[in-house]
């Protein structure tokens, strides 16, 4: 034991188990005699196995061993370019920096020229033109022979809202409707240009020779005067085109629907009065 007197604890305790290795590897090799080994051999065998645990160390168990440096980290390794790469590098990040110019430019030339486009299609976007009815007059109404004398006149403006676009109108025709039958029909006016924020009057009569009103279509009329209201219905037709500038639209069937009702006298009523009519094109 003297020998070993000059080694470390752990170094003591290393070779304590080498020594208990060797030892157990001899006894296990010797040749054995073939008496079954009895309870108490076999459990002191047992406690013998039962006590080969594992030893861990920890530093504070030995305070004064030397603790493990960490490992430098090896540093990256410094590249040295050539002057043709940096020149290459100069010339491409110029290269970037005007295609991006070009394309702001032209991404703004581009929204610029659009918003143009779209104040000009606003401005220049026809409008269709607007009619209200102002008059419509029934005067025979009140006499139940009137039919053989039977007479309408109306009223209706037509307007251009367009500040810089005119209308050409082809002929216009009017005709008079009662419960969706057509009760009179005649030219209204010949073909003529609408200025731009103008007002035209259309005006008309249609009488004897215009209406097709017989002696059972006069007494519809009386029977829904008695009730306080006749209502009959005003169409208008005609070909226009728009002229914008220095050109002209193609041409539009248009039609106008005025509703009008009169009261027992045969005018118009007043709720009825300067009523816009709806205008489409076909």
């Amino acid at each position: 034991m003297a020998l070993y007197s000059f080694l470390s604890p752990m170094q003591k305790d290393i070779k304590f188990l080498v020594d208990h290795v060797i030892g157990h590897y001899i006894s296990n090799t010797s040749v054995s005699s073939p008496k079954k080994s009895s309870p108490k051999t076999f459990s002191k065998r047992k406690m013998a196995r039962s006590d080969r645990l594992p030893i861990r160390y920890t530093l504070q168990d030995y305070p004064n061993q030397p603790t493990p440096q960490p490992q430098p980290q090896p540093q990256p390794i410094k590249r040295h370019h050539t002057a043709r790469y940096y020149a290459h590098r100069v010339r491409e990040s110029l290269t970037n920096r005007v295609i991006k110019i070009l394309c702001t430019i032209f991404l703004s030339l581009l929204l610029f020229v659009g918003i143009v486009l779209f104040i000009l299609w606003l401005s220049l976007r026809p409008h269709r033109p607007r009619f209200h009815i102002v008059d419509f007059n029934v005067p025979g109404l009140s006499q139940p022979s009137g039919f053989e004398n039977a007479q309408i006149t109306f009223n209706v403006t037509d307007r251009n809202s367009n500040p810089h676009i005119g209308i050409y109108y082809d002929s216009m025709v009017g005709s008079v409707f009662y419960k969706d039958q057509q009760i009179g029909s005649a030219p209204l006016m010949d073909p003529f240009y609408q200025e731009p924020k103008t007002t035209t009057i259309v005006y008309s009569t249609f009488g004897a020779a215009t209406l097709t009103v017989n002696s059972n279509r006069w007494k519809e009329f009386m029977d829904a005067r008695q009730q306080g209201t006749v209502i009959f219905r005003l169409e208008i037709t005609s070909v226009i085109r728009f002229k914008v500038t220095t050109w002209d639209t193609k041409h539009h069937k248009m039609h106008v629907n005025c509703d009008v009702a009169v009261g027992p006298d045969g005018t118009i009523l007043p709720t009825w009065k300067n009523k816009k009519c709806p205008v489409y094109f076909s």
